[in-house]
């Protein structure tokens, strides 16, 4: 998911909206090109065929280099128009496209444009419900991949794992598509169908179809799970609007209890709000240090917990897997790098970036990434992931047989029982 900031961690994804970066951003791609190869027309408007593009009269950045000639993108755009097979052409689809284009050249990951259409369905999924098949997806070694499927949806269910590559959606295959291109293909109307190809690395077999019968995703994003054994058992799923509340009742019902320990599971939680993350750990650390923010080298921001500090001293284990990406790990990190949770379980996603989302004036947007983010021990996040203190990997039979061997260590260091080796 989507760092959010309000500021929000796309869910990993943070939104600032800084609007003179959007004016620029808009002006310096029209004005430029309008610049080079269209000022005959007087620096007002450009049509082409019946449709007037406006916009352009604005001047190039200065630091633009001077080998950059946008007369060859109206050159293109012309033999476009002419040459092409299938007329008339949409323009909207060629503008777009260039943008689209534009921001693909930089090739990061989270770095992306949406047209109108993307944008609003990537606000509604922020909305913590819509349909679909309820997994987190994101970019892994270059290939799309399941970052995590949310719990009790269409795509747990079907056996989705964490680290899954999705090779193909309906039979297209997604080598060379942006997260949101898959997203975009992979969500649909309830009760409709979708077909991905998997390929699991760590199974001997070939790729193979799972199919999905898509549906309402209705996040919850707190739960405790109960035990009678005195340790209290909280799951954070996803970092959105509505956990901080959830999560501050659970506390005060868990301190009530005075427990022996707290496990907090992490597990396949892909991040979100960076406000909710620095409340979660701000129970633990108060209103130290959580996350650094670096830009181009330099560190511009240390940001603080929030929390109340009513878990401080209690023993703490913090459950993470392949799936725990973003808002999870910033948590996670933090913790570990003071000493007061020991973090067991499998290495994490390694999605420590932060991104601006920027609304433009026709509906569409784009998502930058401005900064990553490191620990308070200024450990990189981002691509590398954390390493637990213990680190346990469950094995295909332990799925097959119900066994969570990472929980059950948990509750062996929180019982004071030597680990099993």
């Amino acid at each position: 998911m989507p760092l959010f900031h309000e500021r929000k961690t796309e869910k990993s994804l943070v939104y600032i909206v800084p609007f003179l970066v959007v004016g620029l951003i808009f002006g310096i791609f029209i004005g430029r090109m309008w610049g080079a190869s269209a000022a005959s027309s007087g620096g007002a408007t450009f049509a082409s065929g019946t449709t007037k593009i406006s916009g352009i009269g604005q001047s190039p950045p200065r630091d633009i280099a001077q080998t950059v000639e946008f007369k060859q993108f109206w050159e293109v755009w012309r033999l476009l128009e002419d040459k092409f097979y299938r007329q008339p052409i949409e323009q909207d689809q060629l503008f777009y496209g260039a943008l689209r284009g534009l921001v693909a050249g930089l090739d990061d990951p989270y770095t992306s444009f949406f047209d109108p259409k993307d944008a609003e369905d990537f606000q509604i999924s922020l909305d913590g419900k819509f349909s679909g098949i309820g997994a987190e997806i994101g970019m892994k070694d270059g290939r799309i991949s399941v970052v995590a499927p949310l719990p009790e949806t269409p795509a747990e269910r079907a056996g989705l794992k964490p680290g899954d590559m999705i090779i193909s959606v309906n039979g297209e295959e997604t080598n060379g598509w942006s997260i949101e291109q898959a997203v975009s293909k992979i969500r649909g109307e309830q009760g409709t169908e979708v077909v991905l190809g998997i390929f699991r690395s760590d199974m001997e077999l070939p790729p193979f179809d799972v199919t999905i019968i898509r549906d309402e995703i209705k996040l919850v994003s707190v739960r405790n799970i109960p035990r009678d054994d005195g340790i209290e058992h909280i799951l954070v799923s996803s970092f959105n609007a509505d956990t901080r509340e959830s999560f501050s009742a659970l506390v005060d019902e868990a301190v009530a209890k005075n427990p022996k320990g707290i496990i907090l599971d992490l597990r396949n939680n892909p991040g979100g709000f960076l406000e909710v993350a620095l409340y979660v750990a701000g129970e633990w650390v108060g209103d130290d240090v959580i996350v650094k923010e670096r830009r181009q080298g330099v560190i511009f921001s240390e940001l603080n917990g929030t929390g109340r500090n009513r878990l401080r001293g209690i023993p703490t284990v913090v459950l993470v897997n392949a799936g725990s990406a973003s808002a999870s790990e910033i948590v996670a990190g933090a913790l570990q790098d003071y000493g007061v949770a020991t973090i067991v379980g499998a290495q994490t996603f390694g999605k420590g970036s932060v991104q601006d989302y920027i609304n433009l004036d026709d509906g569409s947007a784009v998502k930058i990434t401005i900064a990553e983010w490191l620990t308070p021990n200024e450990r990189v996040i981002n691509e590398v992931g954390l390493t637990p203190d213990v680190v346990i990997e469950p094995t295909e039979q332990d799925y097959e047989e119900g066994k969570d061997i990472q929980l059950e260590e948990a509750v062996k260091i929180l019982s004071g029982e030597e680990r099993q080796r």
